[in-house]
């Protein structure tokens, strides 16, 4: 619900677009769960419709910060404070290179190179 909170998917839902979203069966049943992260505070009910708690933002952001940990890395051509590059200009140096994608050249047309 986190997730598609945050994709602007909804801010209400029901048992049905959780199935959809979660590809489940029609008869899978999900009314136990549910009610567990009602019970603990993590959803509100509204005759059908669950919401986010108040505090469920914030605690799944937390949990899909730590989820995503490992993936999450500086791209290329991103350098941050705690690059590598930043150690000497000689790492900086060849930081730049290793991130420069060389271009068409004399023999090559739009990046490919001739026969």
């Amino acid at each position: 619900m986190y997730w598609l909170h945050g994709e602007g998917l909804g801010d209400v839902v029901d048992l049905d677009l959780i199935r959809e979203y979660l590809g489940l069966d029609v008869h899978e049943n999900l009314s136990a769960y549910l009610q567990l992260l009602v019970d603990d505070g993590s959803l509100v009910r509204d005759g059908d419709w669950y919401a986010l708690s108040a505090r469920a933002p914030a605690e799944g952001e937390a949990m899909l910060a730590t989820a995503f940990t490992d993936l999450i890395r500086p791209v290329l051509s991103e350098c941050n404070d705690e690059c590598w590059c930043q150690t000497s200009a000689a790492e900086a140096e060849a930081c730049a290179r290793s991130r420069s994608v060389p271009g068409p050249g004399p023999d090559r047309e739009a990046g490919k190179a001739t026969a």
